[in-house]
This record gives C-alpha cells, sequence and structure tokens, in this order.
C-alpha cells in the first residue's frame, strides 16, 4: 500500500508538489496525470525516495520512506522514462546484479521467465548498445520487477515500445495489480489510463484537483453526460491544459 499526507516539494522558490495527500490499496492502478510541469515526476520521485520532499510523509507497504527508507526502497520499484543502464553488463549480468543488491535467491528461473515476458531472451548476452530504445526499457523493467515488489511507479513506461510492446506491457501492469501490487502510472496517453488504471489522480501547478476511481472522477467532471473520456475529464479539470 501507499500512503502520502501533505507532501510538498520545492525548488528554491518554485514549489512543484504542494500539500499533497493520496492513497492506492494493494490492487490497485492509479494514473497520474497533469499538464506539462504539473508535478507529477517529482511526485514519483519523491515518493520512490530519489530526491527528499520538504515536508510530508510517505509509506510504503507499511514502511516509513522517511524513517525506514532501506525497508521501504526494498519494496518499491520506480521506472523512470529514460531507461539508465551499465554500458558494461549484459541484459543478463544486469538481472544478475540487480538479485544480489536485493538478495534474490534462486533469481535464475525468474530472470529467465522476466526476458521470456518482456521478448529479451534472444538478447540476453548483448550489451545495451545493441539494443533499441524500446528494449532498453524492457531491460529496466526487467531488472526493476525481479524482487517482486510490492509497490510500483511508472513514469511515462511505453516511451519506445512498438504496438505489441504496449500491449503486453498493459496486460503485464494489469496483471501484477490483480497479484496485489499497489501501482502508480503517469503518462501522457490518457486512453492508456482509462484501459488499465482503476483510479486517477489529477495534477495542476502542484495540487491536487481530482482524485477518485475512474467514476467518481466522471462523476465529478460529467456535467451529467455519459462516457466522458479521460481525456474530456482532464481537459475540464484543468482548464484545457496541454499534457
Amino acid at each position: 500500500m501507499i500512503e502520502v499526507e501533505a507532501l510538498t516539494k520545492r525548488y528554491g522558490d518554485f514549489t512543484a508538489v504542494s500539500n499533497l495527500s493520496f492513497s492506492v490499496r494493494p490492487g490497485e492502478v492509479l494514473g497520474l496525470v497533469g499538464p506539462n510541469g504539473a508535478g507529477k515526476t517529482s511526485t514519483l520521485r519523491c515518493l520512490a525516495g530519489i530526491i527528499p520532499a520538504n515536508s510530508g510523509t510517505v509509506r510504503i507497504a507499511g514502511h516509513s520512506l522517511e524513517s525506514e527508507p532501506v525497508e521501504a526502497k526494498r519494496q518499491l520499484a520506480f521506472f523512470p522514462d529514460e531507461p539508465r543502464l551499465f554500458e558494461y553488463l549484459t541484459v543478463r549480468q544486469h538481472l544478475a546484479f540487480v538479485a544480489r543488491i536485493y538478495g534474490v535467491t534462486g533469481y535464475e528461473d525468474l530472470s529467465a521467465r522476466l526476458l521470456e515476458e518482456l521478448e529479451l531472451s534472444e538478447k540476453a548476452d548483448v550489451l545495451p548498445g545493441e539494443l533499441s530504445r524500446g528494449m532498453k526499457q524492457k531491460l529496466v523493467i526487467a531488472c526493476g520487477l525481479l524482487h517482486s515488489p510490492k509497490v510500483m511507479f511508472f513514469d511515462e513506461p511505453l516511451t519506445g515500445l512498438d504496438p505489441l510492446g504496449i500491449r503486453r506491457m498493459k496486460d503485464s501492469i494489469v496483471r501484477r495489480a490483480r497479484d496485489g501490487a499497489a501501482i502508480v502510472l503517469s503518462s501522457h496517453l490518457l486512453h492508456l489510463l482509462q484501459e488499465v488504471c482503476t483510479h486517477v489522480l489529477i495534477l495542476k501547478k502542484g495540487t491536487k484537483v481530482a482524485d477518485g476511481t475512474l467514476s467518481d472522477v466522471e462523476a465529478q467532471f460529467s456535467n451529467g453526460e455519459a462516457g466522458v473520456s479521460l481525456e474530456e475529464i482532464f481537459i475540464r479539470a484543468t482548464g484545457g491544459s496541454e499534457t
């Protein structure tokens, strides 16, 4: 479970995230959306412990990120929009390295299943320089999933993937939520969020303007209309700001 209370992040005099509170329970997929500069990436990086918040509290699977950072981070995986890899480790060696860090025993079988799931089996012994942008993204995802995290943060996870890769990634996210993971997914692809998310959180200028199940948020901004898309909800909630 993810519990966020009064999270605030400032960069100098600029407030990127202001007094943000929300929660994500096991089995839920929260779509984090907002215009450019709304604070989405800052929020995710604070939740993952990559950058410190100025104030507020974050609990990851029952562990305080402030007072129990190691325990909290062992329960999560953060998938950034830009894959960052070790240029001199092969695909297989990346997984072995991550398994060693997290103390994953018997990781070979799990690694093989992840490589098969993400269509990387034939690339197991190549270096990142030989991989396409989409394959690098898949390797980052495989490394993040290796320790079976209970909490997952995705920041534009489909960048560089082909249509089949996008479909399989969507299926993978939904399946892991069904298995009990709490997931936050940030993407400008609002149709994707509408397909896989159970809840949505809309930010504008670092402030929450909507939070709840898709049906609750739709009811809030539909003006009584039926079948309103998430894109239309986003436009109404943010005043037409661009994603």
